[in-house]
């Protein structure tokens, strides 16, 4: 049927499976987006807990031994997964190689965490960090030695057994954190858990998939495997300063306790680019990579993501924008109240962000990451030259602006690459963007008016809100969607069809 998400037929993607693409797509993307939702309906839970139970200062703590690792992560990524996902032949001959590449790495970042954990905490001016860093570091053994055969998981669009992966740490992480915050009262929960969480991963990992991978290094592999795996290195090390940068500022410049606070702004306003956007990449990718030969079916793929993602964060994005100082009071308590003007600033930077990465999928899918990758080198650019300054004369609310004028500029770059490679054209480009965009102002104007005259500092009242901005939103969009062909209905209609 043309015009569905991802249309392609068995035969055309591989004979021994007979559901189509578009199907498997659909289906797979419930399941991330189910698990999504109950993650972060958990994580909603865990945070607004521990929020109550530990200290800004504790979740920069925290804070700094998750930038130690992930710093160290990114700087040696060799991009070895995508490749091996976005490789349409068979690829069980690279995997054994692929293993060992990734098991030599992480020994070699736990063993230089170990040593550098008192430069790190001396960096950040907190001495509590040290042993936070060396117990943390456990972690990049636990990942470096799993079970690479879960690479599958995403490769063949088996999304269910990824959710099982991916639950049982999230269950794990969830229930060790609650009950150490209730026992010990400091960062030590967060940090348990953490820990916790990715011991259950390389355990499930070799439980819910059969292949034992064994020590080999073929250096002809390697240098296959790098041809494409360096892009993404470049694109990863790009995003990790763009991403983790300001908060390296932040925990530099401003503390660890306003890092604690910078890095719960953050998690609130992205959510529109975190949730939603990780979900349909992780779908997006390797099925644009089956059908990069067709452009005709890749840029009806590529239209049909866009408006998915635009409909749903960008009323997102508005919710949070309006909501966000008594989400705050209600949720996380009134000590958490700075940072409420980060929020603001920072959730027009993610819901950006969230269109933006919809075209990430299609270069990487096409054989193209470099496309991603220079334009990542702008936005890092932008934030480089913008974040001093910025911070020097705003603070937290200065680190922010510099984070959505970097989004910004970028994201015009990505937009007008991915109108190019898709040959989708301006006008059905902006449609997807310009009529959400439409709907979310008129529901930003009653929230707005409702939050201004009655008091909503209540659980009940809270929900209520929601209700009413989901309802606004629902019919505008109705009304919209007959009157100028916004086809947001055939859309919805289309993946409820796939799923039942």
């Amino acid at each position: 049927m043309n015009g569905s998400l991802m249309e392609a037929t068995d035969k055309q993607v591989n004979p021994h499976i007979s559901e189509p693409l578009s199907a498997k797509v659909i289906k797979g993307g419930v399941w991330i987006f189910a698990f999504r939702i109950i993650n972060r309906g958990l994580g909603l839970v865990r945070t607004v807990v521990l929020a109550h139970l530990l200290a800004p200062q504790d979740f920069g703590l925290f804070g700094i031994g998750m930038l130690a690792i992930a710093t160290l992560e990114t700087f040696s990524q060799t991009g070895f997964q995508a490749a091996l996902i976005q490789k349409k032949e068979n690829v069980e001959a690279y995997l054994d190689t692929a293993w060992t590449v990734s098991a030599i790495r992480g020994l070699l970042l736990f063993i230089i965490l170990i040593c550098s954990a008192p430069l790190i905490a001396a960096f950040f001016n907190s001495p509590q960090a040290t042993l936070v860093v060396k117990v943390i570091a456990i972690s990049t053994l636990l990942s470096g030695f799993g079970n690479i055969g879960i690479l599958f998981f995403q490769r063949e669009l088996e999304f269910h057994k990824q959710f099982i992966y991916e639950f049982s740490a999230t269950l794990i992480d969830l229930t060790t954190a609650l009950f150490l915050a209730l026992v010990l009262r400091n960062f030590w929960a967060l940090v348990y858990a953490g820990l916790a969480a990715n011991f259950i991963r390389f355990l499930s990992s070799y439980i819910l998939h059969p292949y034992r991978p064994r020590i080999s290094f073929q250096k002809e592999k390697v240098q296959e495997l790098l041809a494409y795996g360096k892009w993404v290195f470049a694109s990863s090390v790009l995003i990790f300063l763009i991403t983790q940068g300001d908060d390296i500022f932040v925990g530099r410049i401003l503390g660890v306790t306003a890092l604690g606070i910078y890095q719960m702004a953050y998690l609130f306003s992205n959510l529109p680019a975190t949730e939603i956007t990780h979900v349909i990449s992780k779908v997006t990718f390797p099925a644009y990579s089956k059908v990069k030969d067709d452009p005709e079916r890749l840029r009806e793929s590529y239209l049909k993501v866009l408006q998915l993602t635009a409909f749903i964060s960008i009323p997102l994005a508005g919710a949070i924008f309006i909501l966000a100082p008594q989400f705050t009071k209600i949720f996380l308590g009134t000590k958490w109240l700075p940072m409420v003007p980060p929020v603001k600033i920072l959730v027009l930077a993610g819901m950006i962000r969230s269109l933006a990465a919809t075209t990430g999928p299609v270069f990487g899918g096409i054989g193209k990451p470099d496309i991603d990758t220079k334009w990542q080198i702008i936005r890092f650019m932008v934030l480089a030259i913008s974040i001093y300054p910025l911070t020097a004369a705003w603070h937290m609310v200065g680190t922010s602006f510099a984070v959505l004028l970097s989004i910004s500029i970028a994201t015009i770059g990505f937009s007008v690459m991915v109108i190019k490679q898709t040959s989708c054209g301006v006008g059905q480009f902006l449609k997807y963007i310009i009529f959400p965009s439409i709907n979310t102002l008129l529901m930003i104007v009653i929230l707005y008016f409702l939050t201004s005259h009655y008091d909503i500092l209540t659980y009940y009242n809270f929900f209520l809100i929601l209700i009413v901005a989901s309802v606004i939103y629902i019919i505008s969009t109705y009304l919209l969607d007959r009157s100028f062909n916004y086809n947001i209905r055939k859309l919805l209609a289309e993946i409820l069809i796939y799923i039942t």
